[in-house]
This record gives structure tokens, C-alpha cells and sequence, in this order.
């Protein structure tokens, strides 16, 4: 298997050591200097690998035998944890859609986020997407996927350190913004697509996230594009031991516009299965998103008002199945 740097090349997307940020603020070049290439890829392509992310293999690994035993199971069987109000749980083949996309999203998924019983005060004051999670009954999936929540979550805040240095504040601004953060983790089951079928299938159709940051594992399938300034869609290769990192819409705002929420999609026309595991790591729903507090230039105007993280990120998925619904009312 070739090495993160045998493939580098093959990518037009920075390949960014993790390590070099966990010195903080002090740590002097290494981490300045993986601040200001973190800076470099958000500005132009909103994307970077990362290597030396912390997540241990095992726990990968265990994750992602868990989530093919889960998603082989039958129908019937994977619906009996069907999402309920805190949106956790097993997704099926056309439960989806990207905003204006013209057909669901050919893949199912599995998705958890911070375990939280039903006194908890976030549930009480009811704060979206909320909740216990869903679990299925399998011997040890549990285990394997809240190991995985708590390592990618680990990694998450290293890698927004990294944020902050780039954008000029202190190393632990986001700290106290990630107390209940919005997490949700989601394993990605993308079946072969149909061999009689017509036209384009998507199995994840041209998006941009709607968070803070995203950070996917995944397997050596390929099928992630992203789109280049240029307007091209360019391979997102998979690179063993890396993690693909892109900021989302919510990242974008707070930086007043400096950073670049790009457009991204999978197709998978390799005839095999295909799983990801996606991390939507987004602050507290209560956390204040205002571009005032990032450091702007002397002069510079905020670009977007404060607002709450939470509530930008429900506007989103409300807008986008309220499109849906129109869409498919429009078309029944």
C-alpha cells in the first residue's frame, strides 16, 4: 500500500501533519507554521488531509467491521433503529437529499452524537438533535462506535487549535464552545451503483457542509470529489493514515468569509461496496458564531450577524427539507 507521501502528488489537496499543532500558541515554528498551511488550504480549497490525526488504528478498524456487519444485516433489521427526535440512527437508500439536488442520495448511513439521558438540561430546554442514541443489537458495535466518537472528537480539538493559531486568536478560543458540542458521527454504507442504470447517480450528490469542520475517514474505495476554483471536479483520494478535513458553511461565517466552504460529492463507480465515516464537528448549540470575535483587520466590517450555532444549523436542514418537500411535491 503506498505511502501518504508516495501520493501526494496525486492530489491537489495539502497533506497537513496534525502534530506539529500540539504545542499551542507557544509552541513556536511547528505550530505556526501548520497554522499558516491549515490557513493557506481553507482559504483556497476549504479541504486538507491531515496525518498523525491521534485515532488509533484499532479503533478504526473496530468501527469499520461494526458498521459492513451492521449495514449487511437485513432491511427490516437495520429500520428497527430508525431515527427518532435527536436524528440518530440507520438511514436508509433515498432518505436523503442535497438541497437542489435532482434524485435522493444513493447510500445509507448510520449516525450517533453526544449521549445525553432525557434530564439532561440540553434535552430539557429543547435544544435540536438531542437525545439517547440509537443502538442496534449487536455484540460489541456499541463499544466500537462510542470509542470512535471520543477519538475523532480528541482530534477535533486538536485540529481547532490549529484553527485558532491560523486566525489569530488565542490557541483555546474554541474550547469553551465545545462543552455538548453538536457532534454527530455517521458511518456511510455506499452500495455499487446499478449497472442499469441511467444517467448520473450520486452516491452523496454536490454539497457543502453545514457546520464548523468535518473530518472523514475513508476506505481505500475512493469516489470523493471536490470541485477547484477552476470549476473541476478532482479526485479526493484515499491516503492511508490520513483523515480528509474540510470546513463547512458555519466556519465560513465566523471567519467573516475568509475561509472557503467548497462543493464536494461521491460517486462510486467501482463496482464495490464503499463505507465512509463522516464527523460533523460543530461547537455547542448554544455557542455564539460572530465574526467580530475571529480577529478581523483593523477596518473590516462583519459580514454576518451573530447567531447562535445551533439555530444556523437547523435553519440549514430546515431550508433544505422544506426544498425537498416542495421538489417532491412538485414532481408526484
Amino acid at each position: 500500500m503506498e505511502t501518504a507521501d508516495a501520493m501526494a502528488e496525486e492530489t491537489f489537496l495539502p497533506i497537513l501533519d496534525l502534530s506539529l499543532v500540539d504545542g499551542g500558541a507557544s509552541g513556536g515554528g511547528d505550530a505556526k507554521a501548520f497554522a499558516a498551511a491549515l490557513h493557506d488550504a481553507f482559504v483556497h480549497s476549504g479541504f486538507c488531509y491531515i496525518t498523525n490525526h491521534g485515532v488509533p488504528d484499532a479503533v478504526i478498524e473496530a468501527t469499520r467491521a461494526k458498521a459492513l456487519e451492521f449495514f449487511r444485516l437485513p432491511i427490516e433489521e437495520k429500520l428497527k433503529v430508525s431515527p427518532k427526535e435527536a436524528v440518530r440512527g440507520f438511514n436508509a437508500i433515498g432518505r436523503t437529499k442535497m438541497q437542489y439536488a435532482e434524485a435522493p442520495d444513493y447510500k445509507e448511513f448510520y449516525q450517533i452524537g453526544l449521549e445525553l439521558p432525557a434530564d439532561d438540561p440540553a434535552v430539557l430546554a429543547g435544544e435540536a438533535m438531542r437525545g439517547p442514541n440509537q443502538w442496534p443489537d449487536l455484540p460489541g458495535f456499541r463499544e466500537a462506535f462510542e470509542a470512535y466518537y471520543r477519538e475523532i472528537g480528541r482530534c477535533g480539538q486538536r485540529l481547532l487549535r490549529g484553527v485558532a493559531l491560523a486566525l489569530g486568536v488565542a490557541d483555546d478560543f474554541f474550547v469553551g464552545k465545545y462543552a455538548k458540542p453538536l457532534q454527530r458521527t455517521q458511518a456511510v454504507y455506499y452500495p455499487p451503483h446499478p449497472e442499469d442504470h441511467e444517467g448520473e447517480l450520486f452516491g452523496v450528490a454536490p454539497h457543502t457542509d453545514y457546520g464548523c469542520i468535518t473530518l472523514l475517514w475513508q476506505d481505500d474505495v475512493g469516489g470523493l470529489e471536490v470541485l477547484d476554483r477552476q470549476g473541476r471536479w478532482i479526485d479526493a483520494p484515499p491516503i492511508p493514515g490520513t483523515l480528509v478535513i474540510n470546513i463547512g458553511d458555519l466556519l465560513q461565517r465566523w471567519s467573516n468569509n475568509r475561509y472557503f466552504s467548497n462543493q464536494h460529492r461521491v460517486t462510486n463507480r467501482s463496482g464495490r461496496e464503499r463505507l465512509s465515516i463522516a464527523t460533523f464537528y460543530d461547537p455547542d448549540y448554544s455557542a455564539m458564531v460572530d465574526p467580530r470575535d475571529l480577529n478581523l483587520a483593523p477596518g473590516e466590517d462583519a459580514l454576518h450577524a451573530p447567531i447562535s450555532a445551533g439555530d444556523y444549523i437547523m435553519g440549514r436542514i430546515n431550508r433544505s427539507q422544506k426544498h425537498n418537500a416542495q421538489a417532491e411535491a412538485f414532481n408526484s
